[in-house]
């Protein structure tokens, strides 16, 4: 079984609008409402692919209500703490003018110290059937940055191997507790650098000495350049997939999800990549964040390409 843990958990209201033009009423031709929050979209991948897990995490009221459904119906299990507030609820908007995506996002959930230590208490219990453990997304407010470095260190003392995708200082912390992969951005991996990186072959050599000196696996998701992945001493680029881009919200959730079935299964991160970037081009095809079909998967599968770099 595979763990997810979503700590500030979310449903998209996502937007489809020809333009988006300023100081006039924008009429939408399109909406959907998606599960959000980065790993419970993993746990959402993760059924469609047909891989048993569990979405943990904090979750509250009418939205939280709704997104606990939402992954159960999907074939989820799930073991949230209730809390305070509200589970968020982001709004995406996708123009058809070819405008980046863009998200407006909140801070809802309501989260004490007793929560966090039921939390604890629910992920230890878990580990017992856990064969790999995603972590991703941001924190409430109230929850201390160390807490992904604490999980982390939990799964590892039980032999668990963990993938993060987080950003700031819980990126850096969780990086300290040595998971088995991280998946940062362009922007999350300058962070992790302490400098801005840009080109490819900028990249290329933070990532290279992220992994030489850490350990850590790293796979650099970079949009429309497709991802860059450095581990065991190598470095391999992967162009982005031909597919015709929809929305782009929940791919990099995908990528997690193909990690975390390779580290579950003990595969080597070949097969993790070559799955979570087929998964991640199924869902950019599709208008919902993270939806993704398995015959789309499994036919982008041989598509995606792993080129070493010199």
């Amino acid at each position: 079984m595979i763990i997810t843990v979503t700590l500030n958990t979310a449903l998209d209201h996502t937007l489809f609008v020809h333009a988006l033009p300023l100081h006039t009423t924008v009429r939408a031709h399109r909406s959907m409402i998606s599960v959000a929050g980065k790993a419970t979209d993993v746990s959402w991948v993760l059924s469609e692919l047909g891989e048993d897990n569990l979405a943990m995490g904090f979750a509250a009221g009418r939205f939280g209500t709704q997104m606990d459904a939402m992954l159960r119906q999907k074939g989820v299990a799930t073991d949230f703490v209730w809390v305070g507030g509200e589970t968020r609820l982001n709004t995406v908007i996708v123009a058809d003018d070819g405008l980046p995506q863009t998200t407006v996002t909140t801070d809802t959930l309501e989260v004490t110290g007793e929560h966090v230590e039921m939390l604890r208490d629910r992920f230890t219990r878990a580990l017992e059937r856990a064969s790999a453990v995603a972590i991703s997304g941001s924190l409430p407010h109230g929850v201390d940055s160390s807490i992904y470095a604490e999980l982390i260190r939990q799964a590892k003392n039980r032999g668990v191997p963990v993938v993060l995708d987080a950003s700031g200082m819980p990126l850096k912390l969780g990086l300290e507790a040595r998971p088995a992969v991280i998946k940062p951005n362009q922007a999350e991996l300058s962070y992790l650098a302490g400098r801005d990186l840009e080109g490819i072959a900028e990249v290329r050599t933070a990532a290279g000495e992220l992994n030489a000196q850490s350990g850590v696996a790293v796979v650099a998701t970079l949009a429309e350049q497709g991802a860059l992945a450095a581990f065991e001493g190598k470095v391999m680029q992967i162009p982005a997939l031909p597919v015709q881009v929809i929305s782009p919200a929940g791919a990099g959730d995908a990528v997690v999800a193909g990690i975390a079935v390779a580290l579950a299964r003990r595969e080597p991160l070949e097969a993790g990549l070559r799955l979570g970037f087929a998964a991640a081009g199924a869902v950019v095809a599709r208008p919902g964040t993270a939806d993704c079909r398995r015959e789309d998967i499994d036919a982008l599968l041989p598509l995606v390409n792993l080129i070493p770099m010199t």
